[in-house]
């Protein structure tokens, strides 16, 4: 049963029999087999079915929301024996915005010395995409905006403070300023994030206060490629303090950004569930001890 609900959650993630079937490592055939073994079982119609998939049905939205949660228990449980006989060990998922990626070592390095078996794989994503991967069980964790726009149903805990730079060149008419407000930033040439990005969103709103709008003539998913964009000469750029720390000095200047000074939780979150997995556990008493130490 839990191997068909496996493949019943790739099947509404791929959206395509073909991806899904590639994605469980088993022929289209199996796969299809499968969900109709499962529809058998459950007795409802789960996917509606032509030339293609159309989407899945009223109760098989309702299934997945089951599956979700039977698949993501059952893969906990096995965590867990496994953690009985080889102490924490295996492969941790961790989606991270694109602005967080600079400060994600402040809970990768001390976390995997004090647990050397376990992996990492850091994934770059938006905010909406971490949600989405923790819900679809494609991601295990995620570092990410905690205050500013909802948060589906997880555990969440504060790591940093967001604040905000302007960054330039010293060949910048503002390099030499000690700060600068919104309404000067909205001025300059600038290079942003894409409007997909939270940063982005939170960007425009402080714009906004102050009765501007910008529209950026480079805009990019990536904060590399603003960087690079930024030591051309010809852009400026809004980058949180933590990215701006690490080029500042590097042929860049990072300026306080005020009226207002605003800031941004930043923190880790987690599927919420009791109990939690042993690997999840140990991440959340890491993000809870570096946040204790970092507090004020």
């Amino acid at each position: 049963m839990v191997d068909k609900l496996e493949m019943f959650i790739a099947l509404a993630q791929e959206r395509h029999f073909g991806r899904a079937a590639a994605a469980c490592g088993v022929t289209q055939p199996s796969l299809s087999s499968a969900i109709r073994q499962l529809e058998d079982q459950l007795g409802v119609q789960l996917v509606y079915r032509g030339a293609r998939y159309q989407g899945l049905t009223p109760e098989g939205q309702r299934v997945l929301d089951w599956a979700r949660r039977i698949v993501g228990d059952m893969r906990a449980m096995k965590d867990e024996m496994r953690t009985v006989h080889r102490g924490l060990s295996g492969l941790l998922r961790l989606g991270v915005i694109p602005t967080a990626l600079s400060m994600v070592s402040i809970l990768t390095t001390p976390f995997l010395t004090r647990h050397p078996n376990l992996r990492i794989t850091i994934l770059s994503r938006t905010s909406v995409e971490i949600q989405d991967g923790i819900d679809s069980l494609e991601l295990d964790a995620g570092i990410t905006y905690l205050d500013n726009e909802p948060l589906g149903r997880v555990t969440q805990v504060p790591l940093y403070v967001e604040y905000y730079r302007f960054l330039c060149t010293p060949a910048s008419a503002l390099a030499d300023r000690p700060q600068v407000t919104w309404a000067e930033v909205a001025v300059e040439p600038l290079c942003l994030l894409t409007g997909d990005m939270q940063n982005r969103r939170i960007v425009n709103g402080l714009l906004a206060e102050a009765g501007l709008k910008v529209e950026p003539t480079i805009e990019s998913n990536s904060t590399i490629a603003l960087i690079s964009h930024v030591k051309s000469g010809r852009w400026s750029s809004v980058v949180p303090r933590g990215l701006a720390a690490m080029f500042e000095g590097q042929g860049l200047v990072a300026i306080p950004i005020v009226q207002p000074e605003a800031e941004h939780s930043v923190g880790l979150i987690a599927p919420r569930r009791e109990p939690q997995t042993p690997v999840l556990a140990a991440l959340l008493d890491e993000a809870v001890r570096y946040g204790a130490r970092h507090a004020g």
